[in-house]
């Protein structure tokens, strides 16, 4: 099973400040932990919503809308993937991260990838991205 680990924006990294670095150190040595246990697949920090946008549908019609965004807590600033067995495996994995806040609370959302068996039996992927194997 592949889990994306969601990290929370916080008013830092919206206003763009980098982790410390001994911050940036203990992600490091996580992120070698995941590549050693052999469950990484990506893993990624995203830049403000200030250098972002986002695009609003609403039927045909598409409206966009330049960053930054104000409600910065439910904005993302980064995420990794990681592929493991269940979802125990996972928050086990994610209770093992360092807390990059610098005021101490932080939230990591795990989200399950879904898979082509997820979508039953009657789901027939095209035969281009049926090949893609993760």
């Amino acid at each position: 099973m592949r889990f994306m680990l969601i990290g929370r924006a916080t008013k830092e990294s919206e206003a763009g400040a980098f982790p410390k670095p001994d911050a940036i150190a203990a992600m490091q040595k996580y992120n070698e932990e995941l590549i050693k246990a052999g469950i990484l697949l990506a893993a990624e920090g995203l830049s403000p919503t200030r250098k972002g946008a986002r695009v609003v549908f609403r039927g045909e019609e598409r409206t966009v809308i330049d960053g930054p965004f104000t409600e910065s807590k439910e904005l993302i600033a980064g995420f990794t993937i990681i592929q493991v067995k269940s979802l125990a495996e996972a928050i086990e994995w994610v209770k093992r991260a360092p807390n990059l806040s610098p005021d101490g609370e932080s939230v990591v959302e795990i989200r399950k990838l879904m898979d082509i068996e997820d979508f039953g039996e009657d789901f027939t992927p095209n035969a281009e991205i049926a090949k893609v194997k993760y």
